[in-house]
């Protein structure tokens, strides 16, 4: 038997210590610790956790504003955040939920109910950020705000760099503290109100473990002498962000395995795709419930073969008139018009850059063993044999402790 507090110690069967476990009748579903001879406290919240006083759910601007204000200010305040998105349910994907914790203090925050959230970005912007895999979070923070916070840490680079295999943050959390998150609220759909209590509990498990994570894996990168490469890492990584262009809409159809199409085939791909992406906005569903990738490709390969599409019968009318539509209108369109496959530089080989190539990736791995990382955090094969062509772009593609550590 293991002992769980919740407002007063409750005796539970060892069996429900990972995960979840029934609440004794009356008990509200609050913070639990967990005591083992392996894991000394381990904190974690159940299944049946809701909104409450210490964790709320904020859906106006007065009430974040008055929430922000009794949180800490100043130098050392450290918050963990995560994002939630839509983009397995809706046509555009969209900020749909914003977690957030400070110290013990948790709230969910409801982009789409709050039109301004300046407050809580000038909030942000004074205290150092945690997420993990915080490459989504800022594409989102961008898309929707064009702006992302400069103090921005990621527990995942900080774990892959503290040589960690194996990252994501469940992963981590049952690693590190012994406890296994539900991943059962993962493919919700984050855009719709209100929230169901399993998924405020997945939510809110999302930023539960993330400062502690920060603090189980700076001092190891510390103790190695990698919290510098650390700290450059995530600084590259908000700027790439920062720095992406957008999607060109007019070569977004070019899909994988559209390189392997002839001109004809691309100019029924690209009438194909269009017509999906309308039906997608129509509807306001990802263009991949619609009909998948695969089935264009098949489509416009048909195509050249002189096979004439056929769209499933699961489709209703209105979808038929449409596709059979823009599918006259491409047959009828002369040549003259068809995309052009794009221009493929040839690269003639280089014995010298080859050997070069060997030698740096060789290199590489051997420092990724010696260090216990994946060698691909040093640098990638792509950087790698830009760098044996010329030397000179080392600069532009390797972060410093980068070359620092292969000498280029």
């Amino acid at each position: 038997m293991v002992k769980f507090n919740i407002d007063a110690a409750v005796e539970i069967p060892e069996t429900h210590s990972r995960g979840r476990f029934p609440l004794p009748s009356g008990k509200t579903p609050v913070q639990c610790q967990f005591h083992s001879p392996a894991n000394p406290t381990i904190f974690f919240t159940t299944s049946s956790v809701s909104e409450t006083p210490e964790h709320p759910y904020l859906a106006t601007a007065s009430e974040l504003t008055a929430w922000l204000d009794t949180l800490p200010t100043g130098d050392g305040v450290r918050v963990a955040l995560d994002t939630e998105a839509d983009s397995l349910h809706s046509y555009r994907e969209k900020l749909c939920l914003i977690q957030m914790a400070v110290g013990e203090r948790k709230a969910l925050i409801d982009p789409l109910g709050i039109s301004d959230l300046t407050p809580l970005l000038r909030y942000l912007d004074n205290t150092e950020i945690w997420v993990h895999g915080a490459d989504l979070d800022m594409t989102l923070m961008k898309r929707t705000f064009d702006h992302i916070p400069e103090r921005l840490y990621d527990t995942q680079v900080a774990a892959r760099l503290a040589g960690e295999r194996q990252f994501g943050l469940a992963h981590l959390v049952e690693h590190s503290f012994g406890v296994t998150l539900s991943k059962q609220s993962q493919r919700a759909d984050w855009g719709k109100r209100p929230l169901t209590p399993r998924m405020i509990e997945y939510a809110l498990n999302d930023v539960h473990f993330i400062i502690p994570l920060a603090d189980r894996f700076l001092t190891r990168l510390r103790e190695h002498g990698r919290e510098p490469w650390f700290l450059e890492s995530c600084a590259d990584a908000r700027l790439s962000v920062l720095q992406r262009p957008p999607p060109d809409p007019e070569e977004q159809w070019r899909i994988s395995g559209s390189g392997a199409l002839k001109p004809q085939g691309l100019h029924y791909l690209r009438a194909f795709w269009r017509w999906r992406d309308k039906e997608a906005e129509r509807i306001d569903r990802p263009s991949f419930k619609i009909i998948s990738n695969d089935e264009l490709i098949a489509f416009a390969q048909g195509m050249q073969e002189g096979k004439e599409p056929v769209l499933p019968s699961r489709y209703p009318p209105p979808f038929h008139r449409r596709f059979y539509k823009v599918f006259k209108e491409a047959k009828a369109a002369p040549e003259s018009e068809w995309p052009r496959r794009p221009n493929r530089r040839r690269v003639e080989r280089n014995p010298d850059a080859e050997r070069r190539f060997d030698q740096l990736k060789g290199k590489r791995d051997r420092l990724g063993t010696e260090l216990n990382i994946d060698g691909a955090l040093i640098a990638s094969r792509a950087a790698l044999e830009t760098v044996a062509q010329d030397a000179s772009k080392a600069g532009e593609l390797l972060l410093n402790w980068q070359r620092e550590l292969l000498h280029v």
